[in-house]
């Protein structure tokens, strides 16, 4: 993207602010990629949030929707007139796109480093999320990540959280729901070789094998694949009663028409990236009978998930799909550590973060383990029937999920 020529004395102003994490509000259009602050109280400061996903490319429709969550966030903040240390503060969200990218993503991270942001709402992917996080550790930035791949908490930084449940949580849920719910005894992995992609398929192998399950065949493709005759011939050879796909949707989409094409019965199980409306508009006909999971709990059976779902679509005109709402829920946590600290300044508020208890739409507990996991996260399992993603079964998530469970 061009940026236009600035003048020596624009760029020294736009360096002194980019000096502080709550500098002094500015006159001067937002940068590129950032959205626009609602208009600040005289005197008051502005609060700079950095959100990083993909923006563009194959998965961007992950990404916007899931910055869609984080804008409502900051918006309802904004709306409630907050104050810090006294003074009247500006919640201004700065949203770049990493391309699902790593390298873009530690180029980023380093930018929001330098731009000193408060805190960062991102990265989305785990293989996005876990190179930045190094770099924010060593910044002492609290990150609370979309990444469900177990090495982004397990590295001993303090500074990384998460939105949603880990692959180990999902994994082993369907792991064990392949085999024992679908009675599925031979066992087809297949996995995109990302740090998502490939995390989920090995916890859902080992649970899987742990359950009594046999993989029979283990496969690997690309995150930018459409072709998968080949694997799928072999797989066919096999003769196996699942079909349990690592990956997103721009893949697994492709994968379950070339299933069906090639006479392939047994059914395609994967992760949240798949249960999408993407997912049912790209597979047509043939996504029915797919499955998946999503961490916690339906839309509809979220603590707040039906007032969110009308300000979401009375905002942005457009149906909830799978991220906005944990976007959502995790910028209200990061605003309510700062309001709790009394503080933007990560030293300061990122114990508070680490403790909080909130309220979300997604959860009505939000809080978090020693290594930045949700301690309360359930996972549903979805099927695809007649063109729709329905529920099969709530697993976890407090009692919520089991009166949810209970109450099918």
């Amino acid at each position: 993207m061009q940026v236009s020529k600035l003048s020596t004395l624009t760029l020294a102003v736009a360096a002194a602010v980019a000096l502080s994490a709550c500098g002094k509000k500015e006159e001067a259009a937002p940068a590129a990629g950032a959205s626009a602050p609602a208009q600040a109280s005289a005197g008051g400061d502005v609060i700079k949030i950095g959100f990083a996903a993909p923006l563009t490319g194959p998965q961007s429709h992950y990404g916007e929707e899931y910055k869609n969550g984080v804008t409502l966030a900051i918006e309802d903040a904004n709306a409630a007139k907050p104050t810090i240390a006294g003074k009247p503060v500006t919640f201004e969200l700065n949203a770049q796109d990493d391309q699902a990218d790593p390298k873009t993503a530690t180029q980023l991270a380093q930018k929001f480093v330098d731009e000193k942001v408060a805190g960062i709402i991102g990265h989305f992917n785990s293989g996005t999320a876990i190179p930045a996080s190094k770099i924010y550790s060593d910044a002492g930035i609290p990150m609370i990540a979309m990444a469900t791949s177990p090495v982004f908490t397990s590295q001993g930084f303090k500074n990384t959280f998460r939105s949603m449940t880990s692959d180990t949580q999902q994994g082993s849920v369907m792991g064990k729901f392949a085999v024992e719910k679908l009675h599925a005894k031979k066992i087809v992995i297949v996995d995109d070789r990302t740090a998502y992609g490939q995390g989920l398929a090995d916890e859902f192998e080992k649970a899987a094998r742990a359950s009594g399950g046999d993989v029979v065949k283990r496969e690997f493709t690309n995150d930018k694949a459409t072709d998968f005759t080949a694997i799928l011939t072999s797989i066919k050879g096999a003769n196996p009663d699942v079909v349990f796909y690592g990956g997103a949707d721009a893949q697994s989409a492709p994968m379950v028409k070339q299933m069906k094409r090639l006479g392939l019965k047994a059914p395609l199980i994967s992760g949240e990236m798949t249960k999408t409306p993407t997912f049912l508009q790209l597979a047509g006909k043939e996504a029915d009978g797919t499955i998946a999971s999503l961490a916690g709990l339906p839309l509809e059976q979220m603590p707040g998930g039906k007032d969110y779902e009308t300000r979401y679509k009375a905002r942005f005109k457009a149906d909830v799909a799978t991220y906005s709402p944990y976007g959502y829920d995790a910028t209200r946590a990061l605003i309510q550590a700062m309001e709790q600290a009394n503080s933007a300044d990560p030293k300061a508020y990122l114990p508070v973060l680490a403790k909080i208890t909130h309220q979300g739409v997604t959860s009505s507990n939000w809080t978090y383990d020693d290594k930045g996991d949700l301690k309360d996260g359930g996972i549903t399992v979805y099927k695809v029937q007649n063109g729709q993603w329905t529920v099969m079964e709530t697993v976890g998530g407090g009692a919520a999920a089991k009166d949810a469970s209970a109450a099918k």
